[in-house]
């Protein structure tokens, strides 16, 4: 299977099954809509009309010679791989709901508000040390595991927090296990204190603000109906200006109410943020702010201005980082995550603050896939088995689509929320993908060919 495109002037062409990407020619291009059906003889005279002869016997043996090197036309290996065929999913990761409370409110927020529709709680640190122990007991082999300390807004609870980081520091040397953690705040509580305590502690830290004055105030607002931006950008420049070299996202959304996200995720660059990770909003399609089919074509745009920004800054070394720009293209991810995704449900569960078990923070409060309780001990391993077995291989449309590998058959949540089936890719969120895979591509043609000059 290949996939070829043309963005801004560059013509790309993708192999899918080995991963190989290649820059092209028009007639290169343009010959491969033939390769496989026809023989050389019918190609030259095909072409005759548009392209000397040699031209086209020197591309035919470029194509030929990408085939014969296994970088064109190659078979899907992975269905097959030992590593996917003998995988044991084993837990490496947890979602902590650290408060089932908020001091904003957003209205895209599928959280309503961080109570997730139930009654607005807090984590104590009993359900959090206890949330480390079963990570430890089914994290088989793995050492390297993941807590994401998640809300509502965490910093609400920030001293269980504490306790809990502290009491998986303790465990760590006996388990042979390393903790990483995670915090995402949208910042009104941050202040010189926890953000030390931030900066020291957590692994990454995830900054909510959605860019433009405008688009951010109209969406997250304060418990007063006010905006949030000039309360809490001074304080996310702080805490970005203290990270230096470790890791942290602004993490922000956008609507079918400012399409041009583009701006904002370039006004957010202006600010001085390095790394950036602007997403589609996920919700309920009745939703007046949900995206839609009849969108796609300005979000496309959007996503090509976006990617030819984004080139041009980092060839004058004003370059910032967007999440959903950076593919490796030298090795990537591994079998299992080609082929699995985020392992929610699977190797990625969520936490309540009263010790309930879900595939991951979008599914809390839906009963169906309440998967037990830590403080019980309780784990129904079926629903883990369903959504190990949510991959590719499982989902006919993902089984034809170029972008498999890339995107690993989409987000289980807006599938369930869109056909109430995690099998089911979601067709906006696949067709958003396929383009921001396409401008990532791009992005890497022309850095490489700046480099070559």
């Amino acid at each position: 299977m290949i996939h070829k495109f043309e963005m801004d002037g560059t013509r790309i062409l993708i192999d899918v099954n080995s991963g190989a990407v290649h820059i092209i020619d028009e007639i290169v291009y343009n010959l491969l809509d033939f390769y496989q059906k026809e023989d050389k003889d019918t190609l030259l005279q095909i072409f005759k009309n548009q392209y000397e002869q040699q031209e086209i016997i020197d591309a035919l043996d470029e194509i030929k010679a990408l085939e014969t090197a296994g970088l064109l036309f190659t078979q899907d290996s992975y269905e097959a791989h030992p590593s996917f065929q003998n995988r044991r999913p084993v837990v490496k990761a947890l979602c902590l709901h650290i408060a089932h409370d908020c001091n904003i409110s957003c209205k895209y927020c599928f959280a309503s508000q961080g109570d997730f529709k139930g009654t607005r709680s807090l984590m104590n640190e009993t359900v959090g040390m206890k949330a480390i122990d079963f990570l430890i007991e089914h994290s088989g082999n793995r050492r390297n595991l993941e807590i994401d300390f998640f809300g509502g807004e965490p910093l609400m609870n920030l001293e269980v927090v504490k306790r809990i980081v502290d009491y998986g520091r303790s465990k760590e040397q006996s388990a042979n296990k390393r903790f990483r953690f995670t915090l995402t705040t949208n910042g009104i509580l941050l202040n010189e204190e926890n953000m030390a305590y931030i900066n020291e502690h957590m692994e990454n830290v995830v900054l909510s603000i959605d860019g433009r004055k405008e688009v951010n105030d109209n969406m997250r607002k304060t418990l007063k109906g006010d905006g949030t931006y000039d309360i809490i950008l001074p304080k996310l420049q702080k805490m970005a200006e203290m990270r230096k070299n470790k890791n942290y996202y602004v993490r922000g959304t956008f609507t079918r109410e400012h399409l041009d996200f583009a701006k904002d995720v370039l006004h957010l660059a202006e600010l001085g943020f390095q790394n950036t990770s602007v997403e589609p909003v996920v919700t309920e399609a009745d939703k007046p702010y949900a995206i839609r089919h009849e969108d796609l074509p300005e979000i496309f745009r959007q996503y090509e201005i976006l990617a030819k920004e984004y080139v041009e800054r980092k060839k004058n070394n004003r370059g910032f980082n967007f999440f959903h720009f950076m593919i490796d293209l030298n090795q990537g991810p591994c079998v299992i995550k080609r082929v699995s995704g985020c392992g929610a449900g699977s190797e990625y569960l969520a936490i309540t603050p009263e010790g309930d078990i879900y595939p991951c923070h979008q599914f809390v409060g839906n009963e169906h896939f309440k998967m037990g309780n830590i403080l019980d001990e309780q784990f129904n391993r079926e629903v883990q088995t369903e959504f190990g077995n949510a991959h590719i291989y499982n989902k006919p449309q993902c089984r034809e689509c170029w972008a498999k590998f890339y995107c690993s058959g989409g987000c289980h949540a807006n599938a369930y929320n869109f056909y109430q089936d995690v099998n089911r890719p979601y067709e906006i969120g696949c067709e958003m993908e396929k383009k921001r895979i396409e401008c990532a591509l791009m992005i890497q043609a022309k850095l490489l060919s700046e480099e070559d000059n």
